[in-house]
């Protein structure tokens, strides 16, 4: 049972923090149970254990024999020292958890005893206020108690899909820098409305609660972006003038190219990742 497992983080910075937070407020396991570590900020573990109830320890202090599964929350450049780290201490039956970016499931196995369970994990920001939509890849040796594990898990800071991990740079292009795109819109949205003269604190509220209602119009009805944009167009209306406004400035082609783009930064970097850790 997931709740009698015992959770170790190898970093405890924000990502960290965000899915300590969702763990203990949905309390799937006893704060307890949720271990935290990191190289040497004493004070930081100090404030997550005084903040959540949780144990701090330094990573060497980790007790992995108590562990069922561990989570990778530090940078991605230190990934070789942590696998490193964990080759002669992990064992197959605990579940590894990358939340970093860039680094294949395989090159993990490959650093550790070729058999380890290990599942990649594409967070974004909105982890921090329980709304992320992750993405998960599993490894070559997960099983499927294991998955339904990390379901659980990540599902306390949001909403978690299943995806091949040949999918995940798409992923990331859409939902791992989507938040962005959506802050740019209101970015825009609210320079034009407080030049026509609507109050900026007005602004902000009335921007953020449009985008909220449209999103949660699509997650209730379950119906096509386009037939609800078709439902509040009606001919030669404001709407209408707006869209064409959108496609005469190329919008939908703008919106097209951010996603593809980021996704193929995306690619870029993990290669160059591996790369950079296959050389050094």
């Amino acid at each position: 049972m997931l709740s009698e497992k015992v959770i170790g983080f190898i970093g405890a910075g924000s990502m960290a923090e965000a899915m300590v937070s969702g763990i203990v407020a949905s309390k799937i396991v006893p704060a307890e149970n949720v271990i935290v570590s990191n190289r040497s900020n004493v004070n930081r573990l100090n404030e997550l254990q005084n903040k959540y109830g949780v144990r701090g320890v330094a990573k060497d202090s980790l007790p992995f024999e108590e562990l069922d599964i561990i989570v990778l929350a530090m940078k991605p450049k230190d990934i070789d020292q942590a696998l490193s780290f964990l080759k002669d201490k992990i064992k197959p039956h605990q579940l590894l958890l990358s939340v970093l970016a860039g680094i294949s499931t395989n090159y993990m196995e490959e650093g550790l005893h070729g058999n380890q369970p290990v599942i990649r994990v594409m967070p974004n920001t909105s982890s921090m206020i329980g709304e992320s939509a992750t993405a998960i890849s599993t490894g070559t040796y997960v099983g499927m108690d294991q998955v339904m594990d990390a379901k659980a898990i990540l599902s306390t800071i949001g909403k978690v899909y299943t995806i091949g991990e040949e999918q995940m740079d798409v992923f990331t292009g859409v939902a791992g820098s989507g938040p962005a795109y959506f802050y740019y819109l209101m970015e825009h949205m609210e320079k034009t409305a407080n030049e026509a003269g609507l109050d900026e604190n007005v602004t902000r509220d009335v921007v953020a609660q449009t985008i909220l209602g449209a999103a949660k119009m699509l997650l209730t009805n379950h119906e096509e972006p386009e037939s609800l944009r078709k439902k509040v167009t009606s001919p030669n209306g404001t709407t209408a003038a707006g869209l064409e406004a959108l496609r005469e400035n190329g919008g939908g082609k703008a919106i097209s190219a951010a996603i593809k783009g980021a996704a193929q930064r995306s690619k870029e970097i993990s290669t160059e990742n591996e790369r950079e850790l296959v050389l050094s």
